[in-house]
């Protein structure tokens, strides 16, 4: 399955909050991924809030980007809980 990516929000704890096509909710947990190769540049809490919907996924200031799928299956539904 692929979704595009119609909004996308940094939150505090490096999380993302991304809500796709079909207008379901996913968190997105970036924590674990800021200790590999280029992701460490979004350890800048400036740069790490610059993210935007660009096409159907998502890029930083610094053009790194994200696939969809790959946020999609490790995010996990959104409830305001979180």
């Amino acid at each position: 399955m692929y979704l595009s990516v119609k909004h996308v929000l940094a939150v505090e704890g490096y999380k993302l909050i991304v809500t796709f096509e079909n207008d379901e909710k996913r968190i997105l947990d970036m924590l674990p991924y800021l200790e590999i190769g280029k992701f460490s540049e979004l350890k800048d809490k400036a740069l790490f809030n610059s993210v935007k919907v660009h096409f159907d996924s998502v890029e930083w200031a610094n053009r790194m980007d994200l696939d969809p799928e790959f946020i999609y299956q490790k995010s996990k539904r959104y409830e305001k809980s979180c």
